[in-house]
């Protein structure tokens, strides 16, 4: 599902990343794990596209991304991966359902099927009671559900976690990593979770240690 082949990242002097090299399966759950400043985010943003590496290749599902336009970038990136961050990134003004349709909205989807799609999710992440509710009025665990469905939206091929639980007190923590697992097994989902917490990191089918921009 993903290569990433030596891979470099450099800012000015400092090199972040160091010729990286990691194969990822389909349906595989990946934990990184290391100390501040060890290049794990950068990594998950190149994966992500949201960066790019000063050298080496991405491939995912065997397409070079490096091939591709800006354009089919930003159209790949909406299709194929879901975000969840740390903060939930929700837009204030819009409601629960309309913060999770918004990929839809981005890409080509119809507001009937993105509504119809949008009430699914929030459905099946328990909260159907709370799709007109805007981020304010809602707990820290839901905000954080909903950025999941929102994830969800395109039903991607790949979910990118960059510390999800680090926001949330510990018996929502465990709710949204018990989340991850079944989405995995109920959708087939390839994830790949940054986090410093070990709990979750034990849980996946592999945890790589990340220091000074390698893998240990």
């Amino acid at each position: 599902m993903i290569k990433v082949k030596n891979i470099s990242k450099s800012f000015g002097s400092l090199e972040v990343l160091k010729s990286v090299n990691l194969k990822i399966e389909k349906g595989e759950v990946v934990s990184i794990v290391g100390a501040s400043g060890a290049g794990k985010t950068t990594l998950l943003q190149i994966i992500g596209t949201l960066d790019s590496a000063t050298s080496g290749g991405l491939f995912i599902s065997g397409r070079n991304i490096s091939e591709l336009s800006r354009k089919a970038l930003a159209n790949f990136r909406n299709q194929h991966i879901g975000f969840v961050f740390q903060f939930h990134r929700l837009l204030p003004e819009f409601s629960a359902i309309e913060n999770v349709m918004m990929p839809a909205w981005i890409g080509s989807m119809s507001d009937s099927e993105a509504k119809t799609r949008a009430t699914e999710l929030l459905n099946d992440l328990g909260l159907s009671d709370r799709s007109a509710h805007l981020p304010s009025e809602l707990s820290g665990g839901e905000q954080q559900r909903v950025a999941v469905a929102r994830a969800l939206m395109n039903t991607p091929d790949v979910l990118l976690a960059d510390e999800p639980s680090g926001n949330l007190d510990s018996e929502n923590a465990a709710k949204l990593h018990d989340l991850f697992f079944e989405l995995r097994d109920k959708l087939g989902l390839t994830i790949i979770i940054v986090t410093h917490n070990e709990e979750l990191a034990s849980r996946a089918d592999r945890t790589l240690r990340m220091s000074d921009g390698v893998f240990l």
